[in-house]
């Protein structure tokens, strides 16, 4: 049985899949599993031992599909489910497909006239839905993320301060309104007792910069010096994190981190919570009920109403000590 996975972005969906994966490779006879995803974000799944071969979409779709054309599937699973997932299943149109339900208007329900009609269901279990024709379920094991030994951080690279612990904190976001503003990220960091590594890409560095001179012995700014992977060892190897509705998020999930997770204009009720599976590993999460939110399943880069009221009335006192 020759299955293919798809999800081409991002870093936190796709981490979120990681249970679909290993789930059919251990409970469907003799499956072989490959996976389509962004050139992007190959790393993500290169180094999973339950998947086969990673197909990647560069600016080419075409190019794409011929190869997937070659490999003759028996079933794709659509766990992207947008445009061009649809072209690549009509391009592919002799194979069986099964694809998750997005429930993109129960979402604009909630977001536009803030009706929530959503299930209380994680959006793992609504990828797992994909699998149940060949009577896959959830193991409980919660999700994956592997890192190759080229990548693992020696405690040498870090601070002498942070080498006996630390704690993480995500400073960046996709989108500006699931992020806390400067100043509250630097009250949160002032209100924890412990010391900080600062995790983010390259796009965070300045921002993180700015964190960091509160307290530049205490704090130490990660961003854009390490790759996704080693980033993620660092999440490995921190005592807990902090964190925006981010990629890192989940990354810190699949190791089973405590977790405390701050909401700005996105919510937990849209399944995307962190995910531990059976284990009960902590988790507490901090929204502000403003009547505006949430205003987007995904987020803008500023507030439409200016006040950003979601993110500036975080008490980040008590989220320190939590």
């Amino acid at each position: 049985m020759k299955i293919l996975v798809v999800r081409f972005s991002s870093i936190g969906d796709i981490v979120l899949t990681t249970p679909v994966v290993r789930c059919l490779y251990m409970q469907v006879p003799n499956a072989e599993i490959h996976y389509a995803t962004k050139a992007a974000y190959a790393g993500i799944v290169a180094n999973n031992p339950y998947v086969h071969t990673v197909h990647t979409l560069n600016d080419d779709f075409d190019a794409l599909v011929q190869q997937l054309e070659l490999q003759r599937f028996d079933a794709i699973v659509d766990l992207h489910h947008n445009t061009r997932t649809f072209r690549l299943k009509r391009a592919l149109k002799q194979v069986p497909s099964y694809s998750f339900e997005k429930l993109n208007l129960r979402k604009w329900l909630y977001t536009a006239l803030k009706i929530n009609t959503l299930p209380p269901v994680h959006i793992v279990d609504r990828y797992l839905a994909t699998t149940r024709q060949w009577n896959v379920v959830n193991d409980g094991k919660g999700l994956d993320f592997f890192i190759d030994k080229e990548n693992e951080v020696p405690i040498t690279a870090l601070p002498l301060s942070h080498m006996m612990g630390y704690v993480g904190v995500v400073v960046g976001a996709a989108l500006g309104t699931k992020q806390l503003p400067l100043a509250k990220l630097q009250a949160l960091c002032a209100a924890i007792h412990y010391p900080i590594i600062l995790l983010g890409g390259k796009e965070d560095v300045a921002l993180a910069e700015a964190v960091k001179q509160i307290d530049d012995i205490k704090i130490y700014n990660a961003c854009g010096k390490f790759n996704l992977q080693q980033s993620a060892f660092l999440v490995k190897k921190a005592k807990k994190i902090y964190t925006h509705d981010t990629g890192l998020m989940h990354i810190a999930a699949a190791f089973q981190k405590p977790i405390v997770s701050i909401w700005g204009n996105t919510t937990p009720a849209f399944g995307m919570q962190p995910y531990y599976g059976a284990n009960g590993v902590y988790h507490q999460a901090f929204e502000v009920n403003t009547w505006c939110r949430p205003c987007s399943k995904i987020g803008y880069k500023k507030c439409p109403l200016g006040h950003f009221n979601c993110m500036n009335k975080q008490d980040v006192e008590r989220i320190a000590k939590s």
